[in-house]
């Protein structure tokens, strides 16, 4: 009854101060007044926290090739709820941006194809895969290392499909369509212009296995084709560090510095899942839209 003489009377006080407002009814439940103003409060709120939380913020966010520290979550959101198990601790890390669109011409040269220099190659705490940090033009930017990149190297990249395959060296960018059968490629692009999005784990490589109209078919590390357009990039060569599956981490500790909580000690039953699955090939994916047979009849 209190907060209801309240509103109200600030309701009057509003009426005889604003002759514009007086067409506007006072409501005589103030409780349902203050539940609707909260209402309005919370979905203000939320949309201010998408805007600022929007998934896409790589895309307005200015490159640089200068580490950015990042702050540890422990596995918890914004709540301060654990939403992902098994993470706690860890030694700081500085995460540094990647450029994985290879074919991207640097400002007023935009030729048949660009050269750049590596500069160093290092560790990357936030992936499995070393990065190479390359210079060429007036700018610089890290790239996935391949195997036996080292520093000094001359790379290529060119964006044209000539009649004949070229003879790529490891560590070059090309289209899918100028390399020849059976070469061994990483960071593969799943539509062109878009960046690599596929085989850029460590020691990860994948084989060109056939091209036919336009199309380029490709074995994944997983043993599973994919189709894409021949025009997509791809990276000539192996993934660099290869030994990172057979890597000994020697005492639990390590595993702490890198940021993973053990688990309970207590025992877990094991369910069905457990055991071996052996299950067939799934289907060839495919990004290419080819029209139905029943059109080309």
């Amino acid at each position: 009854m209190a907060v209801s003489g309240l509103i109200r009377n600030f309701g009057s006080l509003l009426l005889s101060s604003c002759p514009r407002i007086s067409q506007v009814p006072v409501s005589p439940s103030g409780i349902v007044l203050a539940n609707k103003l909260h209402a309005y409060r919370e979905i203000s709120t939320s949309a201010v926290t998408f805007a600022v939380r929007d998934a896409f913020w790589k895309c307005r966010t200015k490159y640089t090739i200068k580490p950015i520290p990042k702050k540890k979550t422990a596995g918890r959101d914004h709540t301060g709820r654990i939403t992902i198990l098994g993470l706690g601790g860890g030694s700081r890390q500085c995460y540094r941006m990647i450029d994985f669109k290879r074919l991207s011409y640097p400002e007023g040269a935009e030729t048949d194809f660009f050269e750049e220099k590596v500069i160093q190659v290092r560790y990357d705490p936030c992936r499995s895969a070393h990065i190479a940090l390359v210079a060429g033009g007036k700018r610089k930017r890290w790239i996935i290392a391949t195997e036996n990149m080292q520093a000094g190297d001359i790379i290529k990249t060119s964006g044209k499909i000539s009649r004949m395959s070229v003879m790529a060296k490891e560590g070059d960018a090309y289209p899918l369509g100028a390399l020849p059968i059976g070469t061994l490629i990483n960071n593969v692009e799943s539509h062109p212009g878009k960046g690599a999005q596929y085989i850029r784990a460590a020691g990860t490589c994948g084989v060109l296995i056939r091209k036919a109209n336009g199309t380029a078919i490709i074995q994944l590390p997983s043993k599973r084709q994919m189709q894409v357009l021949d025009t997509c990039v791809a990276t000539v060569g192996r993934v660099s560090n290869v030994e990172h599956n057979k890597r000994k981490l020697g005492k639990a500790g390590r595993n702490r510095w890198l940021g993973h909580r053990p688990r309970s000690g207590r025992w877990h039953r094991k369910g069905g899942h457990a055991g071996r699955k052996i299950k067939p090939l799934p289907p060839m994916k495919s990004y290419v839209n080819l029209p139905p047979p029943s059109a080309s009849a």
